[in-house]
């Protein structure tokens, strides 16, 4: 049995066979980077870290969808789809422009629903009225990059937007077809322990569905890249991270599906933390803790549990 509730297993109880994320571009942008909130984007931010060879902005999202189908079927066996928009910010366009960009997208006979990466203040009323009317139909996550639940983060990674945008954006969520889903950063060295523990309550506590942890990597090209080159400071270590994610899942709500447990980017960008093992050994130690230290997702939980989806 497993001792947090994966993602994949999500997907297979779903849909009954294995589903996998096609990465597209859509040629979005940032609020915090076109000048509209802020300049120069996120501090710890490359795209370049996490987008597929497949995924070209210049391409029409039909022809992305048809490539990275073919390309996963090679690698995976895969025989659904979603569609993961996932490069800047992917509500940051008129309602009508993404309505029909998430139309083109499930315009496949093997794609079986959307994710869709945003920010919390690039949403509306219009927009989760339209993201719900599609949910309707076809399964949808609308994921939004938290980061950090607390204020003075946000403020010095340049993230151009305060939690209680997050809240305000969760509460527009309350009651539609669509999951939420959250990405967090573990690991920023002004932070706390005790900060990041914080956060596992309080993902649990405003329910959201679905779950991304990072842990804090850095990498080239990007501001707090240059900053760690200029004046190095310290990273986690594999143990720490080990013990800190087997403490973050103990207390998050059951009921929340976990997409990631770290994060990942390509050695040749990656400044550090560099612990020398691939993704799949990683996952295999992190159980192996967790099966040592008999961690259960939600044993220590410190809201009450809701219903799973």
């Amino acid at each position: 049995m497993e001792r947090y509730r994966t993602y994949n297993a999500w997907l297979r109880k779903r849909f009954g066979r294995r589903v996998h994320k096609v990465v597209v571009d859509a040629g979005f942008t940032c609020p915090n980077r076109d000048g509209t909130v802020a300049a120069g984007g996120c501090a710890y931010c490359n795209n370049s870290s996490f987008r597929p060879p497949h995924a070209i902005r210049t391409d029409p999202i039909r022809d992305q969808v048809d490539r990275g189908i073919r390309y996963l079927r090679k690698r995976v066996e895969a025989g659904k789809f979603i569609v993961y928009f996932q490069p800047f910010t992917n509500t940051y366009a008129e309602t009508e422009r993404l309505e029909r960009l998430y139309s083109e997208a499930l315009d496949h006979p093997d794609v079986v629903g959307l994710a869709i990466g945003t920010r919390p203040d690039c949403v509306d009323a219009g927009k989760i009225d339209m993201i719900d009317a599609f949910a309707r139909h076809t399964t949808v996550t609308l994921e939004f990059g938290v980061e950090s639940i607390h204020d003075d983060t946000l403020r010095r990674v340049n993230r151009g937007h305060d939690y209680a945008a997050f809240l305000r954006a969760r509460e527009m969520c309350r009651g539609r077809a669509f999951m939420v889903g959250a990405h967090l950063v573990l690991g920023f060295p002004w932070e706390t322990r005790a900060q990041w523990l914080a956060m596992a309550d309080e993902m649990s506590r405003v329910e959201v569905d679905m779950l991304k942890i990072h842990h804090l990597h850095v990498v080239r090209g990007t501001a707090l890249g240059a900053e760690h080159l200029a004046r190095p400071f310290r990273l986690m270590t594999f143990e720490e991270y080990l013990d800190l994610v087997c403490d973050f899942v103990e207390r998050l709500d059951p009921s929340i599906v976990i997409e990631r447990l770290f994060g990942e980017a390509p050695p040749g960008l990656l400044l550090g933390p560099d612990w020398g093992l691939d993704r799949n050994r990683i996952l295999e130690r992190i159980r192996e803790r967790m099966e040592a230290r008999g961690v259960r997702q939600g044993s220590k939980v410190r809201v009450a549990a809701r219903v799973a989806v």
